[in-house]
This record gives C-alpha cells, structure tokens and sequence, in this order.
C-alpha cells in the first residue's frame, strides 16, 4: 500500500495529511481564521501567506507524528481546485517542490472529491459502497453529487446558485452579533431556540422551483428573510430573540439540505448518502439528516469530524486511491485550477 502525503491550502486551513492505503498515520491542520476573525471572513491574502508560513512546520509535525521520513513517502496528493486561487498555489507549489525533490509522482487532486475521499479513512474500517449520493456543505461550497466511482466517475447533481451554507452561517451570525466563523456559534446559541418560532423561506423548494432546480440549492433569501427579520424587531424597539432566530434559521438550513439530498437517493435510486464538509458538524444537519435517511431506508455515512473540515488526510487519502485504481500521475506542469469543476477528480 502507498504511503502518500497529501497537502490541503484551498482556503484558511494548511492540511498536511500522511495515510498508507486508507489507514490514517497523521492529519495535521494549521488554521488561521483567528486572524480572518477581526475582517468577518477569509480575506485570500491573509490566506495565502498564512499557508506560506505555516506549510512546512505543518509538512514536519505530520511526518513526526506518522514516524516516518520524507525518503519514505510512494507519492504526494495536493489539492489543486476549487479553492483561492492565491491559497491554492502555496499547496501547489509546495508539492511540485518535494516530488521534484524526492523523484515521486505528483497527484493533483479535486478538493470537494477528497471531501468523499476522507470517508475511506473510517476507524472501523467498512468500506464505501458505491454509487453514493454524497452532499457537501461548508463555507464556500454546498454541492450534491453521484460518485459511482471515487476515482473516475463523478457527477454534480446540482449546487448552490448563490450563498454557500457555510457563508450564509457567518452572515446570519453577524447579524445576530455573534462571532466568526458563524456556524458553532449559531449551532450553540440555537439550542436555547424554538426552531418552530419563525416560518423562514426555504429556497428553491417551489414546484415551479423545483423544475428547472431539484438538486440546486439557495441560501441568498433566506439571509434576506432573517435581515428583515432582525431589522423590523430593531425599529420597534423591541429585543431581537437571538435563540429563536437561530433555532429557525438553522432548521430552514437543514430543512432544505436533507429533503434535497433524501430525494435524490429516492429519484436515483440510491439507497446510500454520504455527508461531508465542515458544516456536517452542525448538529442539526446531522440529526435531521439520520432522521430522513432513516425513514426513507437510506444508509448514511458520515466520515469523523475531524476530517469533514478542510484537511490534508482527505487529499492523501483520495491519491491513494488513484494510485490503487492505477491511474498515472498528474504532470509536474500543472497548476492550481480556482474553478476545478467537480467531474475532474484529478489535474
């Protein structure tokens, strides 16, 4: 089995990650969203240098936690898109230096696939059944996708049109004066809430939505709902109810991921969904999405949270893959790809 090392830099984590096959040996995550905090948001130059900074510590931690040397490695994965474009050419950078160093091939790969890819990495070791209907939620992206096969075939059933789930998360926070990043934060302060309190809109649930949008998601109108929301209990001088709006914002969030995601199980006839993405650690996302899979017989799947955020395991994990599946390395020529579409698993 290869021994890879896969390198994750497409937004405000550095992720070095070492697995031999699909056994995990390190996953080290160096964030710097402290220091994207005091701007409300990932500022892609903030990024970039922090990746520049914190890539080779992170590079020699994970090589000392696997207790292993760099001459040991088979290959090196990187993330090569969706990402910044900035932040991704740190990572790529970084990983045509050390194959070009070390004379091993170069795999670079789709970073929501390696999302998918983390789930090969599971503690107790039952395989990923394909195909799969996997949804993948976090900051910048919320995507619904067919893998029939993790390494050749992937198909992007829809996506969102406007706000990612992750994004609309901070946006609603900061509304609600809670800090950055949004997502812990309203999933903490929604426990107190009545997720019932507020009827918010769930975007592109309509029939007349539904036509041309089934799998498609939109998170633009429900950040506008609770501005008004919070605006008109501001005019009238009364206490904006923070638990209650968070309760009923995240419902409508979860809501409408999990009733889009079941469906395309049943539409497809798929009978396995798979969830990934930092957003999964939300707790109610996570329950309604057991609830629904449930009652629909669906199998779900959720690889451990601390690999559902960015992170550097998924990358190596996926490269393994390729490299298992036989496929040849990517060319030392290649670069980082901001707008990698889905369907190209690897450059």
């Amino acid at each position: 089995m290869s021994l890879v090392l896969g390198i994750e830099t497409s937004c405000d984590e550095t992720g070095i990650g070492i697995v031999r096959g699909s056994t995990l040996l390190a996953n080290v995550i160096s964030s710097s969203m402290e220091e994207h905090a005091r701007y409300g948001g990932v500022v892609p130059e903030v990024a970039a240098r922090a990746h520049l900074e914190a890539i080779e510590p992170a590079i020699r931690a994970a090589l000392a936690d696997a207790g292993v040397t760099l001459a040991d490695l088979d290959a090196i994965a990187v993330t090569s898109g969706p990402g910044l474009a900035g932040a991704l050419m740190v990572g790529v950078g970084a990983a045509k230096a050390l194959a070009l160093a070390l004379d091993r091939p170069l795999y670079a790969v789709n970073h929501l696939v390696g999302h998918v890819g983390a789930d090969v990495l599971r503690e107790d070791g039952t395989a990923l059944e394909l195909p799969t209907v996997a949804l993948l939620v976090s900051g910048g992206h919320t995507s619904l996708l067919l893998v029939r096969d993790l390494t050749s075939d992937v198909e992007l059933l829809g996506e969102t049109i406007d706000d990612a789930a992750g994004e609309a998360f901070d946006k609603v926070a900061r509304l609600l004066g809670l800090p950055y990043p949004g997502g812990p934060h309203i999933d903490r302060v929604a426990t107190d809430g009545d997720p019932t309190a507020i009827r918010f809109p769930r975007g592109l649930t309509l029939p007349k939505d539904l036509e041309r949008h089934r799998y498609d998601f939109s998170f633009s109108g429900l950040k506008t709902a609770v501005a008004r929301h919070v605006e008109r209990a501001r005019d009238a001088g009364e206490d904006v109810p923070v638990a209650d709006v968070a309760a009923s914002f995240r419902e409508a969030v979860a809501d409408v991921l999990t009733a889009k995601a079941v469906a395309a199980c049943q539409d497809l006839g798929v009978p396995r969904l798979l969830l990934g993405g930092g957003v999964v650690a939300n707790a109610r996302v996570r329950a309604l999405a057991e609830e629904r899979a449930a009652a629909a017989g669906v199998s779900l799947r959720i690889p451990p949270l601390a690999l559902c955020t960015d992170n550097g395991a998924m990358i190596a994990a996926l490269g393994a893959q390729l490299i298992a599946a036989g496929r040849p390395p990517s060319a030392l020529e290649v670069s980082a790809d901001s707008t990698l579409p889905v369907t190209r698993i690897q450059a």
